[in-house]
C-alpha cells in the first residue's frame, strides 16, 4: 500500500528505517512486525497498512539500507585525498564497503550479522533480484575507487578481490579471538601491492 499523504510518507519512512535498524542489529529473524512497529513508535497495525506482507517489508529496509551504504561510500570517495589513494585510507575505504563501516567493540559481531545477512538472502528468492541490483553498483563503485586510485581493474578482478576479503572475514570468524576487519585488511593489502 502506498503511502499517500505526507503523513504518511513519514510514517512509510519510519517504518522501512526502523526494519533496516533491526536487519543490521540482529539479523532477518530480528524483523518482526510488533519489533519494527516498537522501535518506529508507530501502533502494530501500521506495518500491514503501508506493507502488503514482511517479506515486503524486509526487501524496502534491505533496499534503504543499501542505497545508504552506497551513499556513504560515494561521499567517501568524494573526500578521499589523491595523494591516499593506493595508501590506508584507500583500504580501508574499499573494506568499509564490503564490510560496513568500523563498529569499534562491536566491530566482530556487526561484520558476522552482515556476513548472516548475505548468505541468509540465498533462502529468501525475493530478494535475489535487489541484492543483485545492489551488487551491481556496489561492484560499479568499486570500479570507480580503483579507477581513482590509479589502479585500473577489471570487474573480474574486483570480483576477485572481493572473494579474497570474503575468504579472509570468513576464516577470521571462526577463530576464538576474531578481528575480521583486519584479516581482511592483511590480504588486501597484499592483494594490492605491484607484482
Amino acid at each position: 500500500m502506498t503511502a499517500a499523504t505526507p503523513k504518511g510518507e513519514r510514517r512509510r519512512q519510519a517504518l522501512v528505517e526502523a526494519a533496516a535498524g533491526l536487519l543490521v542489529d540482529g539479523g532477518f529473524d530480528a524483523v518482526r512486525h510488533r519489533a519494527v512497529a516498537e522501535r518506529a513508535g508507530l501502533p502494530l497495525a501500521s506495518t500491514t497498512y503501508y506493507f502488503d506482507s514482511l517479506d515486503e517489508l524486509v526487501t524496502a529496509a534491505l533496499e534503504f539500507h543499501g542505497r545508504a551504504e552506497l551513499e556513504y561510500g560515494k561521499a567517501r570517495l568524494d573526500e578521499l585525498d589523491p595523494g591516499e589513494c593506493g595508501g590506508e585510507a584507500f583500504i580501508d575505504l574499499v573494506l568499509d564497503l564490503l564490510l560496513g563501516p568500523p563498529a569499534g567493540d562491536r566491530d566482530a559481531e556487526a561484520v558476522l550479522l552482515r556476513y548472516e545477512r548475505l548468505v541468509a538472502t540465498g533462502r529468501r528468492p525475493y530478494l535475489r533480484p535487489l541484492m543483485r541490483k545492489l551488487s551491481g553498483e556496489l561492484h560499479g563503485l568499486l570500479l570507480d575507487i580503483f579507477t581513482r586510485a590509479g589502479q585500473p581493474v577489471g570487474r573480474e578482478r574486483v570480483e576477485e578481490l572481493i572473494a579474497l576479503v570474503d575468504g579472509a572475514v570468513v576464516n577470521a570468524l571462526i577463530e576464538i579471538s576474531p578481528d575480521p576487519r583486519a584479516a581482511a585488511r592483511r590480504m588486501l593489502a597484499k592483494a594490492m601491492q605491484p607484482r
